[in-house]
């Protein structure tokens, strides 16, 4: 351990090359930004596609459909999956969205019959407005909070996409990725609206069941029920079909944990350098420093801290934009309808400091071992 003595003399160090320093840090600061977005980016995707245990929701779409626009089953399907056993409820939904491939700034609109916009956002917060409005209207919109945030609308304000305008009656805050970048319409006006609406014809069909446990069962019961009808269906839990619909997204995703690395290797590569920089400027000073008594285990540990402090000051600055910028961002990740938040935690903060101190300490052990070991004459002989 290093005592706090020596704390002025290590951050005098640090500023005796202001040049040096800042661009070191500056580095380290780009290269934490780049790795704390993507463990960000990483998460979100987790969060969104990973089944559970807990999982009670099942979602029926048409069989070999992708895009909404191209799933269409008739909502009387809700009666005979009502009456499958361990089925709790059904809601049938038609969903339009205003591009169906991979966007950062996709709307999604969902119709759902006015008697199920309770059970739908049950587990959400009305941050303004009420639901009350919305059922007063018929052009009502219950808008997610992050999509609220990305189009900058508010309660009263008027939502615009895929040729279809809706009233802001509320603004939801819900833990559910695919709730914060949605619009909650009453299905009979997203059907009559949609440019290929169409009464009675719905987009999927979300399935609340009884027992976790048994959602494999009550899929292959769902798609079983109507494997000779006209229109077959696919059934999957929910974050299944998240994973199943934004399948070339998470493995794009899975390949940013590799860029991730590469900026850890960047880190090292500018802190080694930095402090192997300054140790080579201050061999002399080291040997006066023996000279006067301290051990060779000492310089060693000032130079790892030393090289620890700079890879703090920029994975701090660096850590902290990138928090800043996903926070307020507002940025989510949406293809066919389903959505995956860009999730911006305190713990990355956390993280991204942890493996920065980590790589400080990593790239000044070899500069510092040389130190540590260089004799007294040996250093006055190289300078």
């Amino acid at each position: 351990m290093l005592s706090p003595k020596y704390i002025p003399y290590i951050l005098k160090q640090v500023s005796r090359h202001p040049a040096r320093s800042i661009l070191t840090m500056l580095g380290v600061a780009v290269a934490m930004f780049l790795f704390v977005s993507v463990q960000a980016l990483q998460r979100g995707v987790a969060e969104a596609t990973e089944v559970t245990g807990k999982e009670v929701t099942l979602v029926v779409y048409r069989e070999n459909r992708f895009c909404p626009a191209t799933s269409r089953m008739p909502d009387s399907y809700a009666r005979r999956i009502a009456g499958i056993p361990g089925v709790e409820s059904v809601v049938p939904m038609k969903i339009v969205v205003n591009n169906c491939g991979a966007s950062l700034d996709t709307v999604t609109f969902r119709g759902v019959p006015r008697e199920n916009i309770a059970s739908i956002t049950g587990g959400a917060t009305i941050l303004s407005g009420s639901i009350e409005e919305w059922k007063r209207r018929g052009d009502a919109a219950l808008v997610g909070e992050t999509l609220a945030a990305r189009r900058g609308v508010k309660v009263g304000q008027t939502l615009s996409a895929a040729g279809i305008d809706v009233y802001v009656a509320g603004i939801v805050r819900s833990e559910n990725a695919q709730d914060q970048n949605v619009a909650y319409v009453d299905l009979a006006f997203l059907q009559g609206t949609a440019k290929r609406g169409g009464d009675g014809i719905v987009t999927q069909f979300n399935v609340r069941v009884k027992d976790p446990a048994r959602l494999p069962e009550i899929a292959s019961a769902i798609d079983e029920e109507f494997r000779t009808d006209s229109e077959p269906t696919d059934t999957r839990p929910e974050s299944a079909f998240v994973a199943r619909a934004a399948h070339d997204l998470v493995q794009l995703v899975g390949f940013s944990k590799y860029i991730g690395w590469g900026a850890l290797a960047g880190v090292l590569a500018l802190a080694g350098n930095a402090i192997a920089l300054s140790v080579r400027d201050r061999i002399k000073e080291h040997a006066v420093l023996r000279t006067l008594g301290f051990r060779g285990g000492l310089i060693a540990r000032l130079i790892i801290a030393e090289s620890a402090a700079l890879c703090l000051a920029g994975g701090a600055i660096g850590s902290l934009a990138a928090f800043a910028v996903l926070r307020f961002g507002n940025f989510s990740m949406s293809v066919e309808g389903t959505s995956m938040n860009v999730n911006a935690e305190p713990v990355l903060i956390a993280i991204g400091l942890a493996i920065t101190a980590g790589a400080g300490i990593l790239a000044a052990l070899l500069p510092a071992l040389s130190a540590s070991r260089r004799q007294i004459s040996e250093s006055f002989r190289a300078v």
